[in-house]
C-alpha cells in the first residue's frame, strides 16, 4: 500500500468528500487530468509553497511528479494526503511522528500494527485535550453566567 492509497479509506462526509480544517477546496479535476501546480495547491490547501517543498524535503510528502521543465505536478491523491496531514497537524501530532507515519505507509502492509499504535496514541492525546477544553469551557460558562447576573438588580432591590 502506498501513502496515497491510505487516503482512499478515509471516511467520507455526507457530501462524499473528506473534510479538513483547510480552506474550502475549489473543484478538483478528474483523475487522469489532475496535475496541479504548486500555486494551485497553495490555493487548495492554504499552505505556503515553502511548506509544501519542506514537506517533500523531510519525507512527509511522497515523490511528487514533475513536468518536463521540472515543475512540481500534484495529483488529487497528493491533495488527499495533504488533507490527512492537515488533520494530523490539528491533533498536535509532532512532525517527526507524521514523517514516521508516512514512512510506515510507504513501507507497506507490514506496518499496520505500528500505524494503528501511533494513531491510537494520538487519539488518546486528542481526547485528553478535549476533556481539558471541556473543563475550561465549563469554567468560562460559570464566569459568564456570574457576570451576566452581576449586572441585574437583586430580587430584594426589585421589590422596593
Amino acid at each position: 500500500m502506498t501513502v496515497m492509497e491510505t487516503t482512499e479509506t478515509m471516511e467520507p462526509t455526507e457530501s462524499g468528500t473528506d473534510i479538513c480544517a483547510a480552506p474550502p477546496q475549489a473543484r478538483r479535476r478528474p483523475d487522469g487530468r489532475d496535475q496541479y501546480t504548486i500555486s494551485e495547491v497553495v490555493a487548495f490547501t492554504g499552505l505556503t509553497a515553502h511548506t509544501l517543498r519542506w514537506y517533500e524535503r523531510i519525507g512527509l510528502m511522497p515523490h511528487i511528479d514533475r513536468s518536463h521543465t521540472g515543475q512540481r505536478r500534484y495529483s488529487n491523491r497528493d491533495l488527499d494526503w495533504l488533507d490527512l496531514v492537515g488533520k494530523l497537524r490539528l491533533t498536535g501530532m509532532p512532525v517527526a511522528d507524521m514523517v514516521r507515519y508516512a514512512e510506515m505507509v510507504r513501507a507497506g502492509d507490514d506496518t499496520y500494527a505500528d500505524r494503528f499504535a501511533l494513531l491510537e496514541a494520538t487519539r488518546r492525546d486528542v481526547r485528553s485535550r478535549i476533556a481539558e477544553l471541556q473543563d475550561t469551557l465549563a469554567v468560562l460558562d460559570r464566569k459568564i453566567s456570574f457576570y451576566a447576573d452581576a449586572g441585574r438588580p437583586l430580587a430584594s432591590e426589585r421589590s422596593r
